[in-house]
C-alpha cells in the first residue's frame, strides 16, 4: 500500500456487506478503505478539536457519540426514546421535533435476532439492514417481525427482553469466540412462548401493524480480522492522543490493533489524522 496522511473530523465507519465486510473510515471529506491496511502499522492522532456531528459547532466535550450539549438537549435523535423506543412520547405531543419523528419513527421497523456476544434482540429500520447488524459485530442475524412504527417495535422488543439480552457485550464480541446459533429455531421458540403477548399488541394496534417476517435464511457475516485479542484493552483519544499499532482486524465499529481496540463511533466529531 502507498503511504497515506489524511486529516479531518472522524465519523462512524461505513460498511458494505461482503466476505469479509468492507470498511471505510470517513475523515472529513475523505473515505479511507481500511481493509487493505490489515497487517500494517497505522497511526491515528487526535488534533485537539471536536466538532458537533449535527451542527458543526466547536465543542469542548462530546455527548452521545458526537453531539454538542445544545444539540443533545434539543434534537429528537438525542432523546431517551431513541435508546428506549417503548418510551416514545410523540402521541403526547411532547416530541422535540415532530417532523423528524414522523420521518424516522412513524415508519416500518424490524425486530431481529442477532448473535453478537450471544443471542440478542434488536430493532432497526429496513434501510439499516445489514449495517445495523455489522455495527454491533453480529456474526449472524435474522429479522423476525415487521412492525408499523418504532414505538410498536419497542413494545415488541420489551417482550423478547424478558427472555434474551438486548445489548451486546462488546468485550465478548471482540474476542471472537462465539459459537454459531440456530436463529430460526430460537425465533420459532420465542414466537411460540410470546404468542399471547404479541396477540395483545396486535389487538391494540391492528393485525397488520405487527407481523411475522417469515424469513427462512439467517444472515452470516464475516469480518476482516487476522487475529482477535486475548485481552481487550480499550484505547481512548482523551487519555492517549496518539494511537498507533498494527491493524489486526475490524469488527463492529472497532479497530483491533496489537496495542488495544479503538471504538471509532465513540469519537465521532473528533479531528484526527490518519497515517499509514
Amino acid at each position: 500500500m502507498a503511504s497515506i496522511d489524511v486529516r479531518g473530523d472522524l465519523y462512524k465507519m461505513q460498511v458494505e456487506l461482503a466476505t469479509p465486510v468492507n470498511y471505510q473510515l470517513p475523515l472529513g471529506e475523505s473515505l479511507i478503505l481500511l481493509n487493505p491496511y490489515l497487517g500494517q502499522k497505522i497511526c491515528l492522532s487526535y488534533q485537539g478539536q471536536i466538532h458537533c456531528v449535527h451542527c458543526g459547532r466547536l465543542t469542548k466535550k462530546s455527548f452521545n457519540q458526537g453531539y454538542c450539549y445544545p444539540c443533545l438537549t434539543r434534537l429528537a435523535q438525542c432523546d431517551r426514546c431513541i435508546v428506549s423506543p417503548e418510551t416514545c412520547h410523540y402521541d403526547a405531543g411532547t416530541c422535540r421535533e415532530p417532523a423528524w419523528g414522523e420521518q424516522h419513527c412513524m415508519r416500518q421497523h424490524y425486530v431481529y435476532l442477532a448473535n453478537s456476544s450471544g443471542l440478542k434482540v434488536g430493532i432497526t429500520r429496513a434501510e439499516n439492514i445489514p449495517s445495523r447488524w455489522i455495527d454491533q459485530g453480529a456474526i449472524q442475524a435474522l429479522p423476525i417481525l415487521v412492525v408499523a412504527s418504532r414505538y410498536q417495535s419497542g413494545l415488541a422488543e420489551v417482550l423478547f427482553k424478558q427472555h434474551i439480552a438486548d445489548k451486546t457485550n462488546w468485550r465478548t464480541m471482540l474476542k471472537g469466540q462465539l459459537d454459531e446459533l440456530d436463529l430460526i429455531g430460537a425465533r420459532d421458540d420465542l414466537l411460540e412462548r410470546l404468542a399471547p403477548e404479541i396477540s395483545t399488541l396486535q389487538e391494540r394496534f391492528g393485525l397488520q401493524a405487527i407481523q411475522a417476517c417469515g424469513v427462512e435464511k439467517q444472515a452470516e457475516i464475516e469480518y476482516p480480522v487476522l487475529e482477535y485479542p486475548v485481552k481487550v484493552t480499550p484505547l481512548n483519544f482523551e487519555k492517549t492522543p496518539l494511537i498507533e499499532g498494527t491493524l489486526l482486524g475490524i469488527k463492529g465499529q472497532y479497530l483491533i490493533l496489537d496495542t488495544g481496540v479503538l471504538n471509532i463511533r465513540k469519537f465521532s466529531g473528533y479531528q484526527v489524522s490518519f497515517v499509514a
